[in-house]
């Protein structure tokens, strides 16, 4: 199992000399299976669209393209780049695109390939040449084929957004972003009016158990990719409900869970390349981290499972 970091930015595109080294472009990952190199994309931020060049240099010389996109929500830095995608254009691409949608009203259709509109680009979605089907997700544990079992679990976003764990040849790769650790929502002050004894001990115990179900979501992964937009410090001042964790939740969630490697990821778009620096110099240490390998993802990074 090969991974690709084609995008490993957040929020919005961060592009320019300070940010050159780490990357960036929005979310995009190409996964690559088995000596066929089987192709799953996660995510079609703006970092799909070299991945779409790439395909059409590379794969189309062998064949049609003819591969899957896996979402973890429809946040539009997780999207942005779809109509970029080169291979939508090719008449023998067939693409699935799976991914939640959080608003019954609103396909998943809808809501990715409605921003090929003229009111947005110069390109209907009716008039793409390729052929294209969309599926919306939930929690869900599947056989992909060629040895591949797909399982899904819902993360802590303030839209609904999901966490992909894929397993092939007794390896484990798991992706866990956006998230933050859930919190208990209820009061816990009894000096407060709305405090409620019992609420607040069933709020605390719902939080600790979905915090659990999380960690055993990617117990043993050979490779973690895990959301690590703040510091602890960033996080407490202020980001608590942004739907994004700190370097430190993940690192510790990971150890608890055996994780063998663990890739930061979303990275902060006004985060610079010597900040990450300085940061990879305190996170990634040994002290920090155990017999776990850590580190920052970069854009243009391969990993093999």
């Amino acid at each position: 199992m090969k991974t690709k970091f084609w995008g490993v930015r957040g929020s919005i595109p961060a592009p320019g000399p300070n940010t050159a080294k780490y990357g960036g472009n929005t979310l995009c990952i190409e996964l690559r299976f088995g000596d066929a190199e089987r192709l799953i994309i996660l995510d079609a931020g703006t970092g799909i669209r070299e991945l779409g060049n790439h395909l059409l240099a590379n794969d189309l010389k062998r064949g049609p393209i003819n591969t899957q996109i896996f979402l973890t929500h429809t946040h539009w830095d997780h999207i942005m780049g779809f109509p970029f995608f080169a291979p939508i254009y090719i008449p023998t691409t067939t693409l699935e695109v799976y991914g939640p949608v959080t608003y019954e009203e609103d396909t998943l259709e809808k809501v990715v390939g409605g921003q090929l509109t003229y009111r947005y680009f110069p390109v209907r979605q009716a008039e793409l040449a390729s052929k294209i089907q969309y599926t919306a997700l939930k929690e869900w544990r599947v056989d992909l084929g060629d040895g591949i079992v797909l399982t899904t679990k819902y993360l802590n976003h303030p839209l609904l957004c999901l966490g992909y764990r894929f397993e092939y040849e007794g390896k484990l790769l798991c992706t866990a972003y956006d998230t933050e650790p859930f919190h208990n929502v209820f009061s816990t002050d009894p000096n407060d009016a709305s405090y409620d004894e019992a609420i607040a001990r069933e709020g605390e115990r719902v939080a600790e158990e979905e915090n659990r179900r999380v960690e055993e979501f990617f117990a043993d992964a050979d490779l973690l990719i895990h959301d690590t937009q703040y510091t602890q410090d960033e996080y407490e001042a202020g980001k608590v409900g942004w739907g994004h964790s700190p370097y430190e939740h993940a690192i510790a969630a990971a150890r608890r869970s055996r994780v063998k490697r663990l890739a930061l990821f979303h990275h902060d778009p006004i985060r610079t390349d010597a900040q990450i620096d300085e940061l990879a110099e305190k996170y990634c240490a040994p002290r920090n981290t155990g017999d776990m390998e850590v580190f920052f993802a970069r854009e243009g990074m391969e990993v093999e499972i």
